[in-house]
């Protein structure tokens, strides 16, 4: 049959082909050709060269092709088989599914072209695992994107919620163009407008004698600057003294403000006369006062830590943690912090503060813990206490006549006689003062002196130290 029109194939001008060329070019012409006899037995592979991910299927040949399909498969070619035996010709290209021992499978569409007159056909294939692989992975990016999908919805349920309930005016607006990209009830109602009309506007307009690119680098401004400082201006439509405390983040590639809008009546009625008072009292007075969170890492602090710690500036000591400024480090802080978690306060703890160039000042602190609230803080007010410190160690240290005993023994005893005499005593001394600064914590007072608490237990019992707070261990 000639279905090309031309009769160049029908002519007679074309010789016979050889065998090897024939193989060769069936071989390319295909990925894989099986010749199958009538009965289903392969009688001969063919594999195209370029195609090495079939490997070496010899071992096919002289065996029924059902022995190498999978059970699916089967069916079909079956199907194909008893349309051949009756004379037919498949039309169209089937797809099976090879298995060699169950190890492997590969897909391949194969065409069927009878030829001779025992029955026997010529099946040329096509590989599709990289079709399939292809499919596979566009069925992944798929899935992918509806997570993807289902992710952002559930984020933007969350978001809407949040700004739909949240009792704050919030407004959230494009620091390129200024506009406003999203706002809710209660801001749209301060700025005495809706929020469909609201969104997509320059926020700048709702303000007077504000331009747009003059207002929103003052927001900028504000944002990033240290005081967290709020900008006071008056709406366009009610008059109202409005302030604006803004805070930048980016997010998809853009900058985005959100701004918290607060009336000036409500900024008075939040400060009274006794937040004000705190507030100058943090701000300006002598004693240092620090705010951590509950693990100790530094949120805000006022100028007079800065001056003990030498720290030119709260950013370079704003999210580190306070034990980097304690004398005994981490020994300090969990000393403060679990007295403060226990009993909510604790009060005159002597250490020394370290500043950044290792130089240590004594000082007196208390601390107090706030966990009446969503994230705990804890509350440092610190005291210098160089001036007086040589007389707080003065009850401390050896007595005179302690001293005058010590000095009774020159001459009369060996310099290591004299030592081992005194050692007890200075170790007596060392233990009564790490247990009276830990409160009687008996494990912090061992971590402080860099004993076990077996030992420091064998040394309170040695020195006559566990009666005296009614412990008899």
């Amino acid at each position: 049959m000639n279905t090309s029109g031309s009769s160049f194939w029908s002519s007679g001008s074309v010789p016979l082909i050889d065998a090897e060329v024939l193989s060769s070019i069936i071989r390319v012409a295909s990925d894989i050709a099986l010749v199958v006899s009538r009965n289903g037995k392969i009688l001969s592979v063919l594999i195209n060269p370029n195609e090495t991910s079939f490997g070496k299927l010899n071992h096919w040949e002289g065996r029924p092709l059902v022995d190498f399909l999978t059970r699916e498969s089967r069916p079909k070619i079956e199907a194909v088989m008893d349309r051949m035996a009756k004379g037919e010709i498949p039309s169209r290209s089937v797809e099976l599914n090879h298995t060699d021992n169950a190890v492997w499978e590969f897909p391949v569409r194969y065409s069927f072209h009878p030829f001779g007159s025992d029955g026997s056909f010529l099946m040329l294939g096509r590989d599709l695992r990289p079709i399939a692989e292809t499919q596979q992975q566009l069925v992944q990016a798929q899935m992918s994107l509806e997570q993807g999908y289902e992710a952002r919805r559930e984020f933007d349920a969350r978001y809407r919620l949040l700004l739909r309930t949240v009792r704050d005016n919030i407004v959230f607006v494009s620091v390129s163009d200024g506009k406003i990209k999203d706002l809710n009830d209660p801001a749209a109602a301060l700025l005495q407008s809706s929020r469909d009309d609201l969104i997509g506007s320059t926020f700048a307009q709702e303000f007077r004698d504000k331009r747009p690119e003059e207002f929103t680098e003052a927001l900028i401004n504000a944002s990033i600057s240290e005081s967290n400082a709020s900008i006071e201006v008056q709406s366009r439509r009610g008059r109202q003294r409005v302030m604006i405390a803004p805070q930048v983040f980016r997010a998809g590639g853009e900058r985005i403000l959100i701004c918290r809008l607060t009336t000036a009546d409500e900024t008075t009625a939040r400060f009274d006369n006794l937040s004000n008072n705190l507030a100058s009292v943090f701000e300006k007075g002598s004693d240092a006062f620090v705010f951590t969170t509950a693990n100790g890492t530094i949120e805000a602090c006022n100028d007079a830590f800065l001056d003990l710690v030498d720290a030119a500036h709260a950013g370079d000591v704003r999210g580190r943690s306070f034990a980097d400024f304690l004398g005994r480090g981490q020994i300090d802080m969990s000393v403060l912090l679990e007295n403060a978690r226990r009993t909510g306060q604790m009060r005159m703890y002597s250490t020394k503060l370290l500043n950044e160039f290792g130089a240590k000042t004594p000082v007196e602190m208390s601390v107090t813990f706030f966990e009446d609230r969503g994230e705990p803080t804890m509350g440092f007010v610190i005291r210098d206490i160089s001036r007086v410190d040589v007389m707080r160690k003065a009850p401390m240290q050896t007595s005179e006549e302690s001293s005058r005993n010590v000095m009774e023994l020159v001459g009369s005893a060996t310099l290591k006689e004299i030592v081992s005499e005194t050692t007890d005593v200075v170790e007596k001394m060392c233990i009564e003062t790490a247990v009276s600064l830990t409160r009687n914590n008996r494990v912090a007072a061992a971590e402080m002196l860099g004993l076990s608490r077996q030992s420091l237990y064998v040394k309170l019992r040695k020195y006559g130290l566990l009666s005296k707070d009614g412990d008899g261990d």
